[in-house]
């Protein structure tokens, strides 16, 4: 295989890169700035926090389409003690959530050279997954949309926030038999991650009348809240599972 055989493709936030017939690999990315500890910094958190978060989100995409992280980038805009650190410590365990070692995994750089008074975080995230079991292009018309978390953001957020999702999460719906696409929202919000979704099988959302009061367009900063849809009933079983906040937020429809 040459690089010129290589064709990378787009699929919402991911760079989509088949490897042959029967592999695939998945990029995601997500960043952070002016949240940490140092003096700077918008929205005050311990390095750890961040760390976790950053890593998490990227994670999540990965998780979010079937493929399996093989490789986490950590690029940190900090220096590599104490700052860099702590940092890197956070996305070090959210990698280990997974069962992955973070030694073999993880990789990464920091600044070395030039004094920092402000965080700054990217994490990248390879996948490797099996063609055929992408969950990308498997949504029709009648498919239900649902909701599991709260969107929160900045100083709402929390690591021990039983309202916010997981990678715990993520994996559980993937366990779903029946849910057939999950989507992380992040800063953009819900609705319009919801008619981004709609938008790739050409379709429209029947919104539930009487939806609990949650606003659609508030940012749900590091995913702290995951769409999914699929067969209604396989949404309302992983409902009762998760121990998340959840509910239904209508139908996709031609």
């Amino acid at each position: 295989m040459t690089p010129a055989t290589l064709s990378p493709r787009r699929y919402r936030d991911l760079t989509i890169l088949d490897l042959d017939a029967q592999r695939t690999l998945v990029i995601a990315c997500d960043s952070a700035g002016a949240i940490g500890p140092k003096e700077a910094d918008v929205v005050r958190v311990p390095g750890y926090v961040l760390g976790r978060f950053t890593a998490r989100v990227a994670l999540m995409e990965i998780l979010a389409v079937g493929a399996w992280p093989v490789c986490i980038v950590n690029t940190l805009c900090v220096e590599p003690e104490p700052a860099g650190a702590a940092i890197r410590e956070g996305v070090a365990d959210e990698v280990r959530s997974l069962g992955i070692d973070p030694e073999k995994a993880l990789t990464g750089s920091s600044e070395k050279n030039v004094p920092t008074i402000q965080s700054g975080i990217g994490v990248t995230v390879i996948g490797l997954a099996a063609t055929t079991a992408l969950l990308m292009g498997r949504l029709a018309a009648g498919d239900a949309l649902a909701l599991f978390g709260r969107p929160k953001v900045g100083t709402e957020v929390f690591l021990d926030d039983p309202e916010i999702v997981d990678l715990k999460t993520v994996r559980l719906l993937l366990d779903q038999p029946g849910i057939r696409e999950i989507v992380p929202a992040g800063s953009r919000g819900i609705l319009a991650e919801a008619l981004d979704l709609a938008a790739l099988y050409r379709l429209q959302i029947n919104w539930r009348p009487g939806l609990p009061e949650l606003d659609l367009r508030k940012s749900a900063g590091p995913a702290t809240c995951i769409l999914a849809a699929g067969d209604p009933a396989a949404l309302e079983t992983a409902g009762r599972r998760a121990g998340k906040p959840f509910c239904l937020l209508g139908t996709l429809e031609n």
